[in-house]
């Protein structure tokens, strides 16, 4: 006689679907604020809130369809999953939970269930386009990932801005280079209206975080910025596509130093825990863009976001993971220190980033890809480090995010598994793009670029696309080579 299976449903803090499904095979639930979520490193107090209040309404949100559930607190010793699922073990003899989409949950996950003898099942997870079994473009032997190529397979696969003809709409696939403009002097962003959070739930949350997590960063506002469930998250994706979505393109690679969102929709932390579906996403853009007359760079430069960069991240660390996190490429060694952590490093662009992180949780991808991780990078920081530092500070970080991201794109510590080249560059490209002036940081950041050509020449000049650089330093009078030279020596020497 078969033996009857009694399943445990463990469900993540990134896992918060409206259409879960676990409800089609569950008894019980565990809602686990798991402690690598919580605990693993010091995680900006905006992200730990924003974790809380929307587990203790997703809570709330299964009871209303009779599911039982038990939540665990990150204070709690089964926060841990794998004492969890041990203290657990002799009520059931099957452990399910929706992919974790992160290489050592699933490793921990396996590991206790063998140990155990419990069957284990894992569920495809809803956050993404591709399922697991689809994504055959990252297979595990290759050297290299172009996210350009993959772009154009998600386009034709889910027929999203194809013609009639099976051509991209418009004639091109990208409109990238129409969407680098300055955001103008004078215009006045348009305004992100709070959620106006009315739940009984938030004073509760407030006074877990503030008495559990006072040492770690950020700040906690007495109105939280960001939505927490399912209604609000609509509302807010709504309110982009009505305010912000029609200029999208054009600034979508703009800085402006008093600013964080300008027409940024700001949709990832809600993509990245479930209370916002990728699909909804998606269809409803496509809708907007038919019917309101939004300029096809604007919508081609979102969708290529969300299908594009989100999902080809997603397919690097699904594939790469192990191989990206083990690797620096530069060798460097160098520990980030606090003048990072709190905006004290005297470079202009950099501390005020900072600062607007430490605010919000949040800074759009060209300030955390040239700004920080351009000046990380010319720091000479350990990539682990870097890691370590975009994990802590932003409300939308997760193990898959970032190891493609900080290993890959932004410190070039791979090797170039998914880039041709680092994402260096000097002042011009702060200055072309935001309203920051020339200044003292504009030397030293031009002094630790130059630095970082010389020291690695070999690389640049075997690189068709920045040979030029070594050239141009060479061309330089040796007095002003030896001047940038020590600038970029004495500021890394007395990093603090």
């Amino acid at each position: 006689m078969d033996k009857v299976e009694k399943i445990a449903t463990i469900v993540l803090p990134n896992q918060l679907f409206e259409k879960s499904p676990v409800f089609s095979n569950s008894c019980t639930i565990y809602l686990v604020e798991e402690s690598l979520f919580f605990n693993q490193y010091v995680f900006h107090k905006q992200k730990l809130f924003f974790h809380r209040l929307s587990m203790k309404k997703y809570q709330h949100f299964l009871k209303g369809k009779g599911i039982d559930v038990r939540y665990i607190d990150a204070s709690k010793k089964l926060s841990d999953i794998r004492h969890l699922i041990e203290n657990i073990s002799n009520k059931y003899n099957t452990i399910q939970v929706i992919d974790p989409n992160d290489f050592l949950l699933e490793k921990r996950l396996k590991r206790v269930c063998f140990k155990l003898n419990l069957k284990l099942i894992i569920l495809e997870n809803p956050m993404f386009l591709c399922k697991k079994s689809d994504l055959n473009f990252f297979k595990p032997d290759k050297k290299k990932f172009f996210q350009t190529s993959f772009y154009k397979s998600q386009r034709e696969k889910f027929n999203i801005l194809i013609d009639i003809a099976g051509g991209p709409e418009g004639g091109s696939w990208t409109y990238d280079t129409m969407n680098r403009e300055k955001y103008p002097t004078n215009k006045k962003p348009p305004e992100i209206v709070s959620v106006n959070d009315k739940s009984e739930l938030l004073s509760e949350t407030y006074d877990y975080i503030n008495n559990i997590y006072t040492k770690n960063y950020g700040t906690l506002e007495s109105e939280f910025f960001y939505p927490t469930d399912f209604e609000q998250s609509k509302k807010w994706f709504n309110d982009f596509l009505e305010n912000r979505f029609k200029e999208f393109g054009p600034y979508e690679d703009a800085i402006v130093d008093s600013e964080s969102f300008l027409n940024h929709s700001l949709l990832s932390p809600l993509l990245n825990t479930g209370l916002l579906n990728v699909n909804f996403v998606i269809s409803h853009t496509i809708d907007f863009y038919k019917k309101n007359n939004i300029p096809l760079n604007s919508c081609e430069g979102f969708i290529r976001q969300i299908l594009g960069w989100r999902e080809f991240i997603r397919g690097i660390y699904f594939a790469k993971s192990v191989e990206e996190r083990t690797k620096n490429y530069w060798n460097f060694k160098r520990k980030i220190p606090h003048s990072f952590y709190d905006g004290s490093t005297n470079i202009l662009p950099v501390d005020v980033c900072i600062k607007k992180i430490l605010k919000t949780g949040y800074a759009h991808h060209i300030e955390r890809l040239m700004i920080i991780g351009n000046f990380m990078l010319l720091c000479e920081f350990d990539p682990d480090e870097v890691y370590r530092w975009f994990m802590e500070m932003f409300i939308d970080s997760y193990d898959w995010v970032m190891v493609p991201n900080v290993y890959g794109m932004s410190q070039f510590a791979d090797g170039g598994l998914m880039s041709t080249k680092p994402y260096i560059s000097g002042s011009s490209y702060i200055l072309k793009m935001s309203n920051y002036k020339k200044g003292e940081w504009t030397n030293i950041w031009d002094s630790l670029f130059w630095n970082f050509i010389d020291k690695r020449r070999d690389f640049f000049i075997k690189n068709p696309r920045m040979r030029m650089l070594v050239s141009n330093f060479d061309k330089m009078d040796s007095n002003k080579k030896k001047e940038l030279l020590e600038t970029a020596d004495n500021f890394l020497q007395n990093l603090s």
